[in-house]
């Protein structure tokens, strides 16, 4: 088997849905909806951090049971504590020898964007309902793309005994 980690900085994934809420506001402006726009866009606020932190946890959560068949952990115990803003995330992976290691930055960007998706999925679930379908739906997609990723294998090479 190999071990394969990806790591991933919870501060990189909170700016950037910051940013991806704030661009999507941003974009649905029409003049007369401000107070709506400003509700869309997650900020530093400790409520709207809170909130981001759970949905990431949750998706990370999430992410670890449907990678269950790769995921490598020794844990016996869970709790509902919420992520803390400070550290990164891990997701360690026991790959078959034969997994193409050349495929990791798309292991790794599937793995990201499933997280981002799936956790502005849920800050528009409660700020924007008719915007969140578009990111539960590109979830599913970055759930497609890993599972092609993971799978992807390098071809066997013939050894030939010494004579």
């Amino acid at each position: 088997m190999k071990a394969v980690t990806i790591t991933l900085y919870k501060s990189e994934l909170i700016y950037e849905i910051q940013n991806k809420t704030f661009l999507t506001g941003r974009s649905r402006e029409s003049g007369d909806n401000h107070e709506q726009v400003a509700n869309m866009q997650a900020n530093e606020e400790d409520e709207h951090l809170n909130q981001l932190l759970r949905s990431i946890g949750n998706a990370i959560d999430a992410l670890k049971s449907k990678l269950s068949n790769f995921i490598s952990g020794t844990g016996t115990t869970a709790n509902n504590v919420q992520i803390t803003e400070e550290g990164n995330l891990e997701v360690a992976l026991d790959m078959p020898d034969n997994f193409n290691v050349a495929v990791l930055d798309a292991v790794k960007t599937a793995i990201n964007e499933y997280i981002l998706n799936t956790s502005i999925f849920e800050w528009f679930t409660i700020t924007k309902p008719d915007e969140a379908k578009v990111y539960f739906d590109k979830s599913v997609n970055n759930l497609a793309e890993l599972r092609e990723a993971l799978n992807k294998r390098t071809r066997p090479e013939r050894t030939i005994p010494a004579p």
